[in-house]
């Protein structure tokens, strides 16, 4: 029965990496560039939350939208200032850019908000479920989470098939150059990408900090690198690979606290990517690209 609950919270956490992947994966799928600076996002959503329960007395719900709306905005600005002008530039001049717009929001919040751990608020206000005979209890932020991801991940395969834009998301994504001469607008495309992906990480650093209720300016690094990592495990730039890589990596982290240590848990679950990139370097789902030269 330990074995079970570990696998759901396993699951669990992955949901929450998985969500964070989908930005990630959306941004290199249809930019070609890696956004660091989602991590950060994370915070700011989640410090919106705070002040607007805490400070303001408003509702869990019209907190969160407003956070997601806030975290919309922000998103679609960086892109705008941060990463527009650099469409030409390469790979490593917008990694570091992107660095740079980490810091930089880290260290606004660190002036704004101060370095205080902040106790957040659980907005899941569903009760547990309790299963064989009280001996396996499932926590309300759990199935919550869980139903989360799976909605979120059904709602955006469906938008990217079924939509104009979800359909020029994917023209963009195989050739820029093509699409504009279709006539589809790419810097729109890619202000939308960003978008979605900031109202996602509003979502998942809610649902973070729900079930780990510790508020810092920092909170949203780690959850970000290893969503990166959990995007790149099920093989970057596919929707159905962040889902599995994030639920695979949570697992793979709960389980390494559980039986070998608490302190290796996160070098164990980057030891188990690496082991994936040498046998497979596009990860599990990811499709090997022939780059003309």
């Amino acid at each position: 029965m330990e074995l079970v609950k570990y696998l759901i919270n396993g699951i669990s956490l992955g949901s929450i990496y998985a969500i964070i992947a989908l930005g990630y994966t959306m941004v290199y799928g249809i930019a070609k560039m890696l956004n660091f600076a989602h991590g950060d996002i994370i915070m700011v959503g989640c410090y919106v939350v705070f002040i607007c329960m805490s400070n303001l007395g408003i509702g869990a719900i019209p907190s969160i939208i407003l956070s997601v709306v806030i975290c919309i905005a922000l998103g679609m600005t960086i892109e705008k200032i941060a990463y527009k002008p650099l469409r030409k530039a390469t790979s490593l001049a917008v990694l570091i850019t992107a660095i740079g717009v980490s810091y930089f929001l880290q260290n606004s919040a660190l002036l704004v908000f101060g370095a205080n751990t902040k106790s957040f608020t659980n907005v899941v206000t569903l009760p547990s479920l309790t299963l064989a005979g009280g001996e396996l209890i499932i926590s309300g932020t759990t199935i919550v989470t869980v139903v989360c991801c799976i909605v979120i991940m059904l709602a955006l395969t469906l938008f990217i098939k079924k939509t104009k834009a979800g359909q020029a998301m994917l023209a963009v994504s195989e050739d820029k150059d093509a699409a504009q001469l279709m006539g589809i607008n790419v810097n729109g495309t890619i202000s939308l990408t960003f978008a979605i992906g900031s109202g996602l990480a509003a979502i998942a650093g809610v649902l973070f900090c729900s079930a780990y209720p510790t508020l810092t300016p920092f909170i949203g690094s780690m959850p970000g690198i290893k969503a990166f990592t959990a995007a790149v495990f099920g093989g970057i730039g596919s929707i159905p690979g962040a889902l599995i890589g994030g639920i695979l990596l949570g697992i793979i982290e709960i389980l390494g606290k559980a039986y070998i240590s608490t302190q290796l848990s996160d070098a164990i679950a980057f030891a188990v990517l690496i082991i994936v990139l040498l046998v497979k370097p596009s990860g599990m789902l990811g499709e090997n690209i022939r780059e003309k030269v």
